[in-house]
């Protein structure tokens, strides 16, 4: 009989402690064995408790969890999930605790993101990051080898290639490594990570910061060009949608999906029926199975398909799932992927 996953609720608010602790102990397999105001406190009981998972608070007096996050993966590394109210700021500082070693980040309920909903997610991400690997901060300003490209359509406005990226529970890290290594006329792409609202603005912004492409969160009707990537806002799906030669996407509400909104499978499904063989999907790190349905659906509609593999993956779910169903052409490490979807495309 597996034992139940041990968790330490870290933030300075008694009332966020009361609900995530009442909402986590209702989920079957998973114990809140602590509750700490501030990391001093957390500190104290990491050592003795053993949790094997951390919720932590962004903003916290005595310590902040940033600098928090540093000593504990320096020290004691273990899985954390960032839980964090919907602020500007605090999707930055989220980011950079992502890039530092956390592996997942879940918005704090306010008037638009039930309590309810709230706890079956985080619930969800606690599940996925148990056991998960924890890789070693990287050096995220310094920019990777840039591939080449010299496709002879490559200033073009538009494309008729596509690449559709998806990915969950490490993906933040993961996307970096692939996106640092695109060339500024890499075929447009579309990209769906499980994030919360607002924080997908950040993320797009930090990637444009450092990548050769343009990085933007999409926006309703956004043309899919040579040298994007259109991000999908949080809280809401992306489809892609095609016009004559023009692609777009479409940004709309709707039911969540594998429990995610946005959800690769629901761009996955899109880019099959409106790019087809012009495609070239890649699924990434993350937990359980979104993607791998659509995936397959683009392999048959004659698009190539790529996943990370087992030893790079932080959560080898939605890579394995797909694997599963035969979905997949090839498989590459995190490192790899850029220069083999380019190297691909180039052949079309």
């Amino acid at each position: 009989m597996a034992q139940d996953i041990k968790v330490l609720i870290v933030d300075d608010s008694a009332v966020v402690r009361k609900i995530l602790s009442e909402k986590l102990s209702g989920q079957k397999g998973i114990v809140v064995i602590g509750t700490a105001p501030d990391p001093y406190v957390a500190r104290d009981l990491i050592v003795k408790l053993k949790p094997d998972v951390v919720t932590l608070d962004i903003e916290m007096p005595r310590m902040d969890g940033i600098s928090f996050l540093k000593k504990l993966m320096k020290y004691y590394p273990l899985p954390v999930i960032i839980v964090s109210s919907l602020t500007t700021q605090n999707s930055k500082l989220a980011l950079e605790a992502l890039s530092m070693g956390a592996l997942e980040v879940i918005a704090k309920p306010n008037a638009a993101y039930s309590v309810g909903d709230m706890g079956v997610q985080l619930a969800e991400k606690i599940r996925a990051v148990h056991g998960a690997k924890i890789l070693a901060p990287s050096m995220n300003n310094s920019k990777t080898q840039v591939l080449t490209r010299t496709a002879s359509n490559a200033l073009a406005e538009t494309t008729h290639k596509i690449i559709a990226i998806g990915a969950s529970t490490g993906g933040v890290e993961a996307i970096r490594k692939v996106l640092t290594q695109m060339p500024q006329n890499a075929p447009g792409i579309v990209l769906v990570q499980h994030m919360p609202a607002r924080f997908t603005s950040s993320f797009a912004q930090r990637l444009n910061d450092l990548c050769q492409m343009q990085v933007k969160e999409a926006e309703n009707g956004d043309t899919v060009l040579t040298g994007q990537v259109l991000i999908a806002p949080g809280n809401f799906h992306m489809l892609l949608k095609r016009s004559g030669a023009r692609y777009y996407v479409e940004v709309k509400n709707g039911p969540l999906v594998h429990y995610q909104r946005p959800a690769v499978d629901v761009l996955f499904k899109t880019v099959a029926k409106y790019a087809g063989a012009n495609a070239l999907g890649i699924i990434l790190t993350g937990m359980g199975k979104d993607g791998a349905a659509g995936l397959l659906d683009m392999k048959k509609a004659g698009a190539v398909t790529i996943a990370q593999d087992e030893n790079s993956c932080v959560v080898f779910g939605m890579p394995k799932a797909a694997m599963k169903m035969n979905a997949v052409d090839y498989i590459q490490d995190i490192h790899t992927i850029a220069h083999k979807a380019i190297s691909i495309i180039d052949t079309f």
